[in-house]
């Protein structure tokens, strides 16, 4: 049965919030403020702007600050799996059921569950979160339009940062979920593919969940990469597609147990 709990931590923010207020519709258009810190970063080379070498020391403190931010309230995260996926896809849809299913049987071996804590399959995994009775977790981020936060959060951080925000989805967790989502969800899933193929990761698995979704790129990956010989048949591997919530969790769970025997703390 699910749960009726609702967040009970509320959403935390990030340290120093620099651009309060409304955001524009399209900062890049209507005004020449940036319309969040990650554009602040990335592209004010403007006249209008100080040099790099003036403000660049407060830039560097504002990151400091949110990785410290994250890391403080993510330290007690031992085990946990990061699911992804669109934030458009409705609650009566197959995937938002599915994913659901996943979190709540990932849960029920022990590990939290994080999102991106937005609508869609990030609420559907942390609903599943809750019913397993296990840490519900979402990293929210600055954007020009702000995201809606889920009802199914027990921790809710906000990022200012994307490379920040990313790093907390890979340090806390023992493997990747992923569901159909736009390129969002494309960019959490191939940098884990580039963390485990450059040995950066290791025994970190990546499920596609929904098969008739991600068919056709497992075909264009074996079709086009492995053919031309961009990447080895070891690095397709490294991709595991995967309907049955009790698959997935037997393979994240044996993940974990091949990252215990690796990282082991070396004697005294």
């Amino acid at each position: 049965m699910e749960s009726d709990r609702r967040a009970t931590t509320p959403a935390s923010t990030g340290p120093g919030e620099k651009y309060a207020g409304a955001m524009p519709s399209n900062p890049a258009v209507t005004s020449p403020v940036p319309g969040t810190t990650d554009e602040e970063l990335l592209c004010c080379l403007g006249p209008g702007y100080p040099d790099f070498a003036d403000s660049d020391p407060d830039r560097v403190a504002r990151i400091r600050e949110e990785v410290a931010y994250g890391f403080a309230a993510l330290a007690g995260v031992e085990h946990a799996v990061s699911i992804f996926g669109s934030a458009r896809t409705p609650a009566d849809d197959p995937h938002y059921i599915l994913a659901r299913a996943v979190a709540a049987r990932v849960g029920a071996l022990g590990f939290d569950i994080i999102t991106g804590g937005g609508p869609g399959i990030m609420e559907a995994a942390n609903r599943g979160a809750r019913e397993a009775a296990v840490r519900s977790i979402g990293l929210n981020i600055e954007l020009p339009r702000e995201q809606t936060v889920n009802p199914f959060l027990d921790l809710s951080l906000r990022f200012r940062y994307f490379f920040v925000r990313k790093l907390m989805f890979i340090r806390y967790a023992s493997a990747f979920v992923v569901f159909p989502g736009g390129f969002g969800t494309l960019d959490e899933l191939f940098e884990a593919l580039t963390l485990i193929q450059t040995g950066k990761i290791r025994h970190f698995p990546v499920v596609l969940a929904g098969s008739q979704h991600w068919s056709g790129l497992e075909t264009w990956i074996r079709a086009r990469l492995l053919e031309e010989g961009m990447v080895t048949p070891e690095d397709v591997e490294l991709l595991t597609v995967a309907d049955d919530p009790d698959e997935i969790a037997d393979i994240i769970a044996a993940g974990r147990r091949r990252q215990l025997q690796t990282y082991r703390a070396a004697p005294s």
